[in-house]
C-alpha cells in the first residue's frame, strides 16, 4: 500500500501583542479586507473557539476573584489549545484555507514564560505537546508600550481582565519577552502599534504582501 499522502496545509497567521495594542481590531479589520477580495478565511481567539476554550478562557482571565497558580494557568491555557488546535486550526488548514489566530502559542511564551518567569525550555516542551507541534506561518507582534496600552483600555472602558490585573512589572516582561522572541524566529514581525487603526492596518498589510505573496500579493486596497 503507497504511504498516504501529506495533507496540503493552508496558511496559518497570528496576531500577538501586549494588551491594548489593538489585536482583535486588527483581526477584524484584517477579516473585513478578505471578505471585500473574496478571500475564504477562518477566523477565532484563542483561549475560545471551543465550548471548553471559552469555559477556560472565562476562568482564567475573567475571574480575578480566583487565585489561580502560575503552572495552573499555564496548564489551562494550554488545555484549552489542545481543543482549539483539534477542533478548529487543524481541520481549516487540511483544507487549504487560510487561518487567522488572535494570539496561539507565542502568548503562552511572553505571559507565562517571561511574565510569569516560568521555565522556558519546559513551556515550549508543554505547549508542542498541546498542538502536536503545529505551528504558525507568520506572527503579527503589535508593539506598544505598556503606558499607552493602559491609556487605550481606560479610554475604550475595558474592564482589566486577570493578566492586566498582574500589573505594570509583569506587562513590562511581557513586553520584553516578545521582543526577544520576535529576535529569535524569523516567522515573528514587530509591527508599530502606534498611530491610528487604518495606519496600524496598513502596516499589516503591507508585511503580509511582503511575507506571504502568494496568499496577500495580488489582493486589492
Amino acid at each position: 500500500m503507497p504511504p498516504k499522502a501529506i495533507p496540503e496545509y493552508g496558511p496559518f497567521l497570528v496576531f500577538e501583542g501586549v494588551e491594548g495594542a489593538g489585536k482583535t481590531t486588527q483581526a477584524s479589520l484584517l477579516a473585513e479586507w478578505l471578505e471585500l477580495c473574496g478571500k475564504k478565511f477562518t477566523i477565532s481567539r484563542e483561549p475560545g473557539g471551543t465550548e471548553v476554550g471559552e469555559a477556560i478562557r472565562h476562568v482564567v482571565q475573567n475571574r480575578p476573584d480566583i487565585e489561580v497558580p502560575r503552572k495552573t494557568e499555564l496548564l489551562l491555557y494550554l488545555a484549552a489549545r489542545a481543543a482549539f488546535v483539534r477542533d478548529v486550526v487543524r481541520p481549516v488548514l487540511e483544507r487549504g484555507e487560510l487561518f487567522i489566530a488572535d494570539r496561539f502559542s507565542m502568548s503562552t511564551y511572553a505571559y507565562q514564560g517571561y511574565g510569569r518567569g516560568l521555565e522556558l525550555n519546559e513551556v515550549y516542551r508543554l505547549d508542542r505537546f498541546a498542538t502536536d507541534g503545529l505551528v504558525p506561518d507568520l506572527y503579527l507582534v503589535l508593539d506598544l508600550s505598556v503606558e499607552t496600552g493602559r491609556d487605550r483600555q481606560k479610554a475604550s472602558d475595558k474592564n482589566n481582565d486577570r493578566l492586566e490585573l498582574s500589573g505594570d512589572e509583569f506587562l513590562e516582561a511581557v513586553r520584553s519577552g516578545y521582543h526577544e522572541l520576535v529576535n529569535s524566529d524569523d516567522r515573528a514581525h514587530l509591527i508599530d502599534a502606534n498611530g491610528t487603526i487604518d495606519e496600524v492596518h496598513n502596516r499589516v498589510k503591507n508585511l503580509l504582501r511582503r511575507e506571504m505573496p502568494a496568499t496577500f500579493a495580488l489582493l486589492g486596497d
